[in-house]
């Protein structure tokens, strides 16, 4: 953490800070996510015992970050299959919203701003995102209704990046990554901002592809 401040010492940039801070996930690593999926469907009381376990080992992990002077926290875990959430809507508020919620409140009583990552489509659960006080979101836009979000959301959660990396990146050209780009501006900025330049990709993605992502941003 000593290096964190110094690096921010260092810069007048604006500095996220990326955390292990992952319940849903690292319940999965301790459980096997076959047996948890069991577990939470058979309402098994162990579940909620491990829940706690690992929320509590994620709260003292906060209250490091936010002694730093980092400006931005995040915290992910992937919800979403292609069409829908992993578990119901209902049962991720009852079971998970809460968590979300402390980290929020944690965060932002440090004067800091909050991102969430979460692959796969999560389109229901963006409003409880926005209710908790996530300030960008990283979702993969392309699996969901990218004009439709845009309608119901736009300028109440900032968008942080994604360009499509199933199809357009890895398979596209410059131009259909150039098109992309602007469909997610067209669809999430609201004139004064809302979408953060990102995308993600590995290494089946061509270097001209993602020349082509941050030419178009500019």
């Amino acid at each position: 953490f000593s290096r964190v401040n110094a690096s921010c010492a260092a810069t007048d940039r604006f500095v996220q800070a990326g955390t292990t801070v992952r319940p849903f996930e690292r319940m999965q690593f301790l459980r096997g996510s076959e047996m948890l999926f069991m577990d939470l469907a058979w309402g098994v009381p162990e579940v909620m015992t491990l829940r706690d376990l690992v929320h509590e080992f994620f709260l003292r992990e906060l209250e490091c970050w936010i002694k730093t002077d980092v400006d931005a926290i995040s915290f992910l875990d992937d919800w979403g299959s292609q069409t829908n959430l992993l578990i119901s809507p209902v049962m991720w508020r009852q079971l998970f919203k809460p968590l979300y919620l402390d980290y929020c409140e944690i965060i932002h009583g440090a004067g800091k701003k909050v991102f969430f990552h979460s692959d796969g489509y999560i389109r229901s659960i963006i409003p409880d995102l926005i209710e908790i006080g996530v300030d960008a979101v990283n979702s993969q836009l392309f699996c969901q209704d990218i004009e439709e979000i845009g309608r119901e959301f736009k300028g109440q959660i900032t968008f942080w990046g994604e360009i499509d990396r199933q199809w357009v990146l890895p398979f596209g050209t410059p131009a259909d990554v150039r098109a992309a780009v602007q469909r997610v501006r067209t669809a999430l900025e609201d004139g004064s901002g809302g979408v953060i330049a990102q995308c993600e990709w590995g290494n089946d993605v061509s270097a001209e592809n993602i020349e082509a992502v941050f030419e178009a941003w500019l």
